[in-house]
């Protein structure tokens, strides 16, 4: 079903696929323009943080001048109790209380003494006055051992600025939380609400898991990723629900040993690995695993999307996708090598993609699609995709008068117990 004669099918599809790529990585690299932390644990803590720690090591941001009242500024409570947790002997507790506490920029930056956990039980609120923003809203760096858990918000109020995403001053938007630097990390129970960018972004970071967390933003923008992975190892994303305006799970270059497992997405753009080639030096891909997902009414899929023009060259592998439900998905499996971030595409299909992509599995994916192309392997000339295994795929048209179909360029590997008009590799 898939050749050279599909121009016009191909050409929708790149139309469709397409998303704003290019401020990912501003958005990702929070620590590119952030001096070397000082050490917060020799910091000695102010006298009233001391007076908030009981016996257990817990300092209580209202005992040390928040207000609950989701105007007053917090921010130098909030910053207090972590440098006097990060500085405590043993485990330490940053205790966000029931309520609304509005801050602005927070810089949990280590090393620390001991390990720490911030129990979100109320809500932080991002402020809104861009001006104190350098980078990301709240940056957890360099620090071993933390846990952020609770039943708690961190609401990034990004409604109140989304319009301003259309413009330049996107790359000056902020994550809602960000881990740069941090080995044994877990992000669990919270929710996360409208963040201005990224709502999480894992960064040169090893042994994290997010889990049991609802992440929520509006479907119509763009760049709100539910969570981001770049540069990081042993990752594990699991049990969430997530709906935004763009990927619910997007893993960058460098990321090595991820898994997400039992995410339901949607709205939002699907589960991404990439964009790939953007930018020079980036490091391969390999060792991700999508498992137990459900994807409803997102305008992708599960996909791999590289650049066409791409300035490194690196290698995707290893990466399985098994036990997908779609519902309504438009372009439920995609592979684009030729991917452009732009809404009017060059088109020109250079065939010079320096990413590689192989061994790739999609197995057991079924469900619905909202498009009657349910899968567009578009692989470069010069850089075909090799050891693409399409196993028990079946997914159906969920219109009329159409039947669903594939395309498959330069994409070798094989096809076994899936739906006549699927199996499409040579």
């Amino acid at each position: 079903m898939a050749s050279a004669n599909n121009a016009l099918r191909v050409f929708f599809i790149l139309a469709v696929v397409s998303a704003v790529c290019t401020a990912k990585r501003t958005g990702a690299k929070t620590g590119d323009s952030t001096a070397a932390p000082a050490a917060s644990g020799g910091a000695a803590a102010s006298e009233g943080a001391t007076k908030a720690a009981g016996a257990s090591g817990t300092f209580d941001i209202s005992k040390l001048g928040a207000t609950n009242d989701d105007k007053t500024d917090s921010t130098k409570a909030v910053q207090d109790a972590w440098t006097s947790a990060c500085g405590a002997t043993g485990s330490a507790t940053v205790l966000i209380p029931k309520g609304d506490y509005l801050v602005g920029p927070l810089n949990f930056s280590g090393p620390c003494k001991g390990a720490i956990t911030i129990q979100l039980d109320g809500n932080l609120l991002g402020s809104n006055d861009l001006a104190k923003y350098t980078a990301s809203w709240i940056e957890v760096s360099h620090v071993d051992n933390i846990v952020i858990t609770g039943s708690g918000t961190l609401d990034g109020q990004g409604t109140a600025v989304y319009t301003k995403t259309k413009t330049d001053t996107v790359k000056a938007m902020p994550n809602t939380l960000v881990l740069f630097y941090v080995t044994n990390g877990t992000v669990s129970g919270i929710k996360l609400l409208n963040s201005k960018f990224f709502h999480i972004n894992i960064d040169a970071s090893k042994n994290i898991t997010v889990k049991d967390v609802n992440i929520t933003a509006p479907g119509d923008v763009e760049n709100t990723d539910g969570v981001h992975v770049g540069e990081s190892s042993k990752v594990s994303i699991t049990n969430s629900t997530i709906g935004t305006g763009d990927d619910c799970v997007s893993v960058g270059p460098g990321s090595d040993g991820v898994m997400v497992n039992s995410i339901i997405c949607g709205p939002g753009q699907g589960i991404s690995i990439g964009c790939l080639g953007r930018y020079k030096d980036e490091k391969d891909v390999k060792d991700v695993t999508v498992r137990d997902c459900v994807l409803k009414k997102t305008t992708n899929g599960v996909r791999i999307k590289s650049y066409e023009d791409a300035e490194s060259v690196l290698t995707a592998s290893h990466l399985t996708f098994e036990n997908i439900r779609m519902e309504e998905v438009a372009n439920p499996i995609i592979i684009d090598q030729y991917f452009c971030p732009q809404k009017v595409c060059p088109g020109k299909q250079s065939n010079s993609s320096h990413v590689i992509v192989k061994d790739v599995t999609f197995r057991n994916i079924t469900g619905t699609s909202s498009t009657p192309q349910a899968i567009s392997l578009l692989c470069s000339q010069s850089q075909p995709c090799s050891g693409v295994s399409l196993i028990d795929v079946n997914v159906e048209y969920a219109g009329k008068n159409n039947k669903t179909m594939a395309v498959c360029n330069n994409a070798k590997g094989t096809a076994k117990g899936s739906a006549e008009g699927l199996a499409c590799l040579a």
